[in-house]
């Protein structure tokens, strides 16, 4: 259950584990009604539920006020997701769809678009999951710190992993390409 990236050398204490495991089975289901009530939302409220715990165990101590600290990372998780869907409702606002003006694509650009997707697809099933799951998720616009928790890096060494992910796949793809 190790979630720390290999450039870390400190490893997790079996005691932090144990510890770790206990609250775990104690606290997430009142942390999760609670941020359920708070939403409104099931999905949401899991999702926080389980990054609050994501980032517990990733500090590698438990806080002298666990119950508080974790309240306190839930709040801020979930003004920063009140804060970007914020930020999508006003980009779609902003862009809407325009159904009429879409036109129907020909059928010989149809055929490349096709073609050019299995050759990305091709690409990208070269590279370790690692550097896959970076560059799609950088693609969908998560933040460094974001890319680094998911995949469990530190958020400095994100960009260097990202310029190394992208070589590797201008590399796969011209490779298949050929």
């Amino acid at each position: 259950m190790n979630v720390r990236s290999s450039d870390e050398t400190e490893a997790i204490p079996p005691v932090f584990e144990e510890s770790f495991r206990r609250l775990f089975d104690a606290q997430y289901a009142s942390l999760f009604r609670y941020l359920q009530r708070l939403t409104g939302e099931p999905d949401t409220a899991e999702d926080l539920a389980q990054e609050v715990f994501v980032r517990l165990y990733q500090r590698g101590s438990l806080p002298d006020d666990v119950r508080g600290w974790m309240a306190t990372v839930a709040h801020n998780l979930l003004r920063d997701e009140k804060r970007t869907g914020k930020r999508r409702l006003q980009l779609i606002q902003a862009h809407p769809l325009d159904l009429e003006r879409t036109s129907v694509v020909p059928a010989d650009e149809k055929v490349l678009g096709e073609e050019r997707r299995r050759q990305v697809r091709a690409a990208l099933d070269r590279l370790n999951e690692r550097d896959r799951r970076m560059l799609l998720l950088r693609h969908e616009g998560y933040s460094y710190r974001e890319i680094a928790q998911v995949v469990g890096v530190s958020e400095t060494s994100v960009g260097t992993l990202l310029l190394r992910a992208t070589a590797l796949f201008h590399t796969a793809y011209k490779g298949k390409k050929s």
